[in-house]
């Protein structure tokens, strides 16, 4: 998995953060006992999420998504004196992307593209906004 120092994929930086799932914009949604709409969130506090219906083992390893999103874009709640973290989204395909590094590109948009939907990418179609380009 990929890591980045600061944010939630740090172990310390998630074991630190208090289990809080206060934004709900992501919430799954279930009918409580008397048949009303709710939501509940696996990353909100266990018990809260358990007594509501949700299974414990959806709990493990999840955190708020919602305000990690937010503190990716600066906008991230302020928890006392602790902000909350960021999340780093980059996912497990980025550690075998063979186009080389940040440091020393060896690709443009096109051959990450290309990388990323190999077979299932559909054939490119001309666009009336595109201007033709010259024949060699």
């Amino acid at each position: 998995m990929l890591t980045a120092d600061g944010t939630l994929a740090d172990a310390e930086v998630y074991e630190r953060r208090a289990r809080i799932c206060d934004l709900g914009y992501l919430r799954e949604p279930y009918l409580d006992e008397e048949g009303r709409l709710m939501g509940r969130c696996p990353a909100e506090p266990v018990k809260t999420y358990v007594s509501r219906g949700g299974a414990p083992e959806e709990t493990e390893g999840r955190a708020c998504l919602c305000n990690a999103l937010m503190a990716n874009i600066g906008l991230g709640q302020q928890r006392g004196a602790r902000a909350e973290p960021p999340l780093f989204t980059g996912g497990d395909a980025l550690e075998d992307l063979p186009l080389g590094s940040a440091e020393d590109p060896q690709y443009d948009a096109d051959d990450v593209l290309n990388y990323l939907y190999q077979d299932v990418r559909p054939p490119r179609v001309s666009s009336p906004l595109r201007r033709p380009q010259p024949a060699d």
